[in-house]
């Protein structure tokens, strides 16, 4: 059996947390007001959780985030680059939300403080230092 590093164990779970979001993101009751769901902006009126606004493209890019996540986590190095670049994503669609820049993203304050703590989380667990299991397996 092979031994997964934890940061393999933890993009394969955020990987595992964007299926699961990209794919509620679609499903009545779950999304209220999933009638409303426009394919991008803010003109739709859909919110997953009653909160936080969704959008075909935005359910859609967290279905392709969370496929990349659990193919990155086959490797130590994918998950480390998953994690990373998906934090710092994460960071710029705070800014853009922030700015009210992002017409082409439904946005809320609620998707904006998400992005935020998801983007500092994420970097902080692809800048983790696995180095110290490795080192102690080979004493």
């Amino acid at each position: 059996m092979r031994d997964r590093a934890p940061i393999q164990s933890a993009a394969a779970l955020i990987g595992v947390v964007f299926l699961l979001l990209g794919i509620l993101g679609f499903v009545p009751g779950v999304t209220s007001h999933s009638g409303d769901l426009s394919f991008a902006g803010h003109a739709g009126g859909a919110e997953l959780f009653g909160r936080f606004q969704v959008s075909i493209l935005h359910n859609t890019v967290h279905l392709l985030l969370g496929i990349a996540g659990l193919a990155s986590a086959r490797t130590a190095t994918g998950a480390r680059a998953f994690l990373t670049l998906g934090g710092v994503l994460s960071l710029a669609l705070w800014f853009v939300g922030a700015a009210g820049a992002g017409g082409w993203i439904p946005l809320n304050t609620a998707d904006n403080w998400l992005h935020f703590l998801l983007g500092i989380g994420m970097i902080g667990l692809g800048s983790a230092d696995g180095r110290g299991r490795a080192r102690a397996a080979a004493v």
